[in-house]
């Protein structure tokens, strides 16, 4: 998603060296190359690089979780396993090549794999964006109907809205920048910003708008629901204190266990939802006004806002460590191989905890 602005950045860099440097010695038309000094260059290698590898491996232990576990069989799980396929192949198709057009501020990949390259960075971010909201559907109708939950969301459901996930911010991407329907009006500056080395994309403003909106209405229906999810939570906190206090039937008491489980799982996923709005927000923010006003964001800030999105994909995995014990004893199975074993998908992750 961090290559689809309005007008592109020719240079990437914070400190560019005096000497002018190009991508491609003694070509024609090549850019204009701008490194940093060597202590600046090895470390964004390092920050930049531990965040894909991160988003690879980290996501990889999340699919492997699921899938594996017989006992995390279900529709939310499938969402949340397919919403890190995405991560992961962020990590793994985009990051990389991102990582050295950042740093050296040329694209040495050839300008057919800059499509392509384009094509994964748009399609996989949003294709997060969209399991985030189809999960945040999922987590409202657990928590306001936690009992009829298991009738109206299932797995069939779920894997039609893994399936809208994924078709739909394909096609989207595909048909932008297939079809050059992005530079329309806008040709000439294409032409100019896309020197030999270079991998830049132009957005006319009218299909910033419609990237703009792709971004906004998934996360205003996110920003709805979860609102909506802690609103009814706190009335169920307080209906459980009541219940018991007042001794009810065994059903009330299930009821308020049940209402109690879906709650926890709508918090941790409403931290992953959050926490993909901070990290692309600031992004989207000024990406818009860059449309409106031109590039007037410096090279190295936009640098930064992008890769503060990237870095969203390797920050799931985190948060499930930290709020799942099922995901923590997971990993653990994972990493010392006794997944391997015969019957291990059918261990009880949940013995020591939720």
């Amino acid at each position: 998603m961090s290559l689809y602005v309005n007008n592109s950045i020719v240079s990437s860099s914070a400190f560019p060296a005096a000497p002018v440097q190009l991508c491609y010695e003694n070509v024609n038309g090549s850019c204009v190359k701008s490194p940093y000094s060597p202590g600046p260059r090895v470390l964004l290698y390092v920050v930049f690089g531990f965040g894909a590898v991160l988003a690879v491996f980290g996501n990889l232990l999340v699919i492997i979780s699921v899938l594996h576990f017989k006992q995390l069989y279900s529709p939310t799980n499938f969402l949340i396993a397919s919403l890190a396929c995405a991560d992961f192949l962020v990590g793994a198709t985009v990051m990389p090549f991102s990582l050295v057009r950042s740093v050296e501020s040329c694209w040495y990949f050839g300008a057919q794999f800059c499509t392509i390259h384009s094509c994964f960075d748009v399609a996989f971010c949003y294709s997060s964006l969209f399991h985030l909201c189809f999960i945040s559907i999922d987590r409202y109708i657990a928590v306001t109907d936690p009992l009829v939950y298991p009738t109206k969301f299932t797995v069939s459901v779920s894997r039609m809205c893994i399936g809208i996930s994924w078709i739909l911010p394909v096609v989207y991407s595909g048909a932008v920048f297939y079809t050059g329907v992005n530079d329309v009006g806008m040709e000439e500056l294409s032409l100019a910003l896309n020197c030999v080395g270079g991998c830049q994309v132009v957005i006319n403003q009218d299909w910033f708008l419609i990237n703009f909106l792709l971004f906004f209405i998934p996360t205003l229906v996110m920003i709805i629901l979860y609102s909506k999810i802690f609103l009814v939570a706190r009335k169920q906190a307080q209906k459980v204190e009541a219940t018991v206090s007042n001794s009810e039937s065994s059903s009330e008491s299930y009821k308020a266990r049940v209402a109690k489980r879906e709650r926890k799982a709508a918090k941790t996923l409403g931290v992953t939802v959050v926490a993909f709005m901070i990290s692309w927000l600031p992004y989207m923010i000024d990406s818009f006004f860059d449309s409106i006003l031109g590039s007037v964001t410096p090279g190295y800030i936009y640098e930064i806002l992008a890769w503060f999105g990237y870095y969203n994909s390797a920050l799931n995995p985190l948060i499930y460590a930290v709020f799942y014990p099922w995901f923590r004893r997971a990993i653990k199975l994972t990493v010392t191989g006794q997944v391997l074993k015969d019957s291990s998908s059918t261990i009880n992750l949940f013995s020591k905890g939720t």
